[in-house]
């Protein structure tokens, strides 16, 4: 027996929060949950791609991933390709890279005094760790963000 009707559908979905494999077979269990849906969700490219019955809409698939604590969007429609839309696309995923390449290079410049002190006693003064201290406290913290936030996700995934 098929759990499936005639008109079902297929669409993919882009899911986001993801941090491991374990979060894509979340995300994939609670999407089989539904009557007559078939999920695969692929980790490395962020998307779900869901065979769905005619009586189950993209929203309550949206929802579902919501309610794993993920976030879900709907396919964009489809439109002819044009050059600003794809230099858009180019724009977002430069701007985040650079994001990161800053948020390297401010560690980066911060971390080096501190091995070098923390490397070679003659360098070393009173109070060094002190500011040892002040100028690790922003890579661990402002540097880290993105790991913490990782973290703070997966531990309320448990």
């Amino acid at each position: 027996m098929s759990t499936q009707t005639p008109h079902s559908a297929s669409i993919d979905l882009a899911i986001g929060g993801m941090t491991c494999a374990s979060c894509a077979a979340r995300v994939e269990k609670r999407l089989n949950k539904l009557d007559g849906v078939t999920a695969t969700v692929n980790y490395a490219t962020e998307k779900a791609t869901v065979s769905l019955p005619a009586g189950i809409t993209v929203d309550d698939l949206v929802e579902q991933v919501e309610a794993a604590g993920y976030t879900a969007r709907p396919p964009a429609a489809p439109t002819t390709p044009d050059t600003a839309d794809t230099a858009d696309a180019a724009d977002t995923a430069d701007d985040e890279t650079a994001a990161l390449r800053n948020r390297l290079q401010v560690s980066l410049a911060l971390a080096l005094p501190v091995i070098v002190l923390a490397m070679f006693p003659a360098l070393q003064f009173d109070g060094w760790q002190w500011l040892s201290l002040t100028l690790a406290a922003p890579v661990v913290t402002w540097g880290a963000l993105p790991f913490h936030r990782a973290a703070w996700a997966n531990a309320k995934h448990a």
